[in-house]
């Protein structure tokens, strides 16, 4: 089942209640938020299988609460045009190339992040040493990139002092 691509749908969906003025409870935006966290975790090599469980009954929730007063304020045929959607959606058999992964394990959630590519003029190391002068921690990540995380402000000062130092290079 195409589960990012079903979750989709239920988002727009969403919207479209909303510029309708219509008010989605706290509790079904709650669902579909945990729907989009657990499906982001799935993607990890943690992720397990009792994970889709809890998918399907968050998005199965979402859905059954919106079709539900879809028809009841909006119309059949309203409601008909989003089970169709949704249907095509759920057919998919694969999200994988809809989405690259945003979400980073063993983060904290106050954090800021940037992935950082060494190259010639910034190698690893020397990146490194700007992220330790910013006081902020990294990690080097297997695809080659240097996950560099911390305060917001710190970032910003980090990103800095990489531009500074990548145009003094680049104009020796």
């Amino acid at each position: 089942m195409g589960y990012l691509a079903v979750w989709k749908i239920l988002d727009k969906m969403v919207a479209d209640f909303r510029e309708r003025g219509a008010i989605v409870p706290d509790k079904i935006m709650d669902d579909l938020k945990s729907a989009r966290t657990t499906l982001n975790a799935l993607k990890t090599p943690q992720g397990s299988g009792e994970a889709l469980e809890k998918i399907d009954a968050y998005l199965a929730n979402v859905e059954s609460y919106l079709v539900s007063e879809g028809e009841k304020h909006y119309g059949k045929q309203y409601s008909d045009m989003w089970l169709k959607k949704i249907n095509e959606a759920s057919r998919k058999i694969s999200d994988e190339e809809e989405e690259k992964v945003r979400f980073i394990l063993g983060l904290p959630r106050e954090q800021n992040w940037i992935r950082v590519k060494p190259s010639s003029d910034l190698p690893l190391e020397k990146l490194k040493t700007l992220a330790n002068e910013s006081n902020l921690s990294c990690k080097s990540q297997d695809d080659g990139y240097l996950l560099i995380y911390g305060a917001d402000e710190r970032l910003k000062d980090f990103v800095k002092k990489m531009t500074t130092e990548q145009g003094s290079k680049s104009r020796k």
